[in-house]
């Protein structure tokens, strides 16, 4: 079954659920450009995360989620969030949702965890979860070390429920890939970073746009909390700081609220901006809507070349 008959959109598609850029009015331009948008709740409060739902519901009629990073602080009371608000589906990332999956099923929730491993899908599998986004470690932010070519096709090893493939997907040859692995559907973030309805500030889409295909980073192995993100000055600081043994404490002093100043200050030299490998791909701005339906008609045209040149 695709992804898109599964949630009731037009494309097999989802938002990464990108923190303090996710915001509600973003899920519901990418809902009507034809995926299915997400809220990010992680860089909210529970206020936060309810309003942002209310307004997403003001601008749009279709299926949207909500992606709740399970390290939050709140992450218990946001969970009860989503369901009082009527959500349809939750993404979960940064931990086990366990403890939340039985009530979210009693209200008719739809719930897929990302996963970087088989294990966390044997894990959670019995819990009733609906399916598992397979994340990559190409893809922007939080990493885990396997890359998708190579965690997708496990995934879909171990369990019959949809997979859907994450990292590394910015055009219709890596769709196609996607679902030659045995996915039923994708999770794009970067490159919606660079859509004209992406709230990001300018210096930021700037700065993906002009990235290589060796632009990006990974920080934070050494505090066990490996994050993908574009080379800067903040970047090298921070890697500087892991290779003579900082700890984690000091290692945070350097990127807290990085990630905030990058999305809303476009401050580009010590701010986080996360972002994936696929940014060397990325060349122009444009609506979300041209972004979704390259992706898909790119997609089929590779799939039906592939299949002829190969019969």
């Amino acid at each position: 079954m695709k992804l898109n008959e599964i949630l009731g959109t037009e494309f097999p598609i989802i938002q990464g659920g990108m923190a303090n850029i996710a915001t509600g009015e973003f899920a519901a331009a990418v809902s009507n450009a034809g995926a299915l948008g997400l809220i990010g709740a992680g860089g909210m409060n529970t206020q936060a995360l309810r309003e942002h739902i209310h307004k997403c519901k003001e601008l749009t009629d279709k299926p949207f989620g909500v992606n709740i990073m399970l390290m939050n602080p709140a992450a218990a009371e946001m969970a009860q969030v989503v369901i009082e608000e009527g959500v349809k589906v939750v993404t979960t990332g940064a931990g086990v949702p366990g403890q939340f999956v039985p009530a979210w099923k009693e209200a008719g929730i739809k719930v897929f965890p990302v996963v970087p491993a088989t294990t966390l899908v044997k894990r959670l599998e019995p819990l009733g979860v609906d399916g598992f986004i397979a994340e990559g470690t190409e893809s922007g932010g939080h990493v885990g070390e396997l890359t998708t070519m190579a965690l997708v096709p496990q995934v879909c090893e171990v369990t019959d429920l949809p997979v859907i493939a994450a990292g590394g997907i910015a055009s219709g040859k890596q769709l196609a890939a996607a679902f030659a692995l045995g996915a039923c559907g994708a999770q794009v973030g970067t490159c919606l970073l660079v859509s004209e309805e992406c709230p990001i500030h300018d210096n930021y889409k700037q700065a993906v746009l002009k990235a290589k295909d060796s632009d990006t980073t990974v920080t934070g192995r050494s505090a066990n909390a490996p994050v993908r993100i574009l080379k800067n000055q903040m970047s090298r600081e921070y890697l500087k700081l892991e290779r003579a043994g900082a700890d984690r404490m000091e290692l945070e002093k350097l990127t807290l609220g990085g990630l905030r100043r990058a999305v809303f200050e476009g401050d580009t030299k010590t701010g986080s901006l996360m972002c994936g490998q696929v940014a060397g791909m990325l060349h122009q701005i444009r609506p979300l809507r041209t972004i979704l339906e390259e992706l898909m008609r790119d997609s089929r045209t590779i799939l039906a070349e592939t299949e002829s040149k190969w019969r």
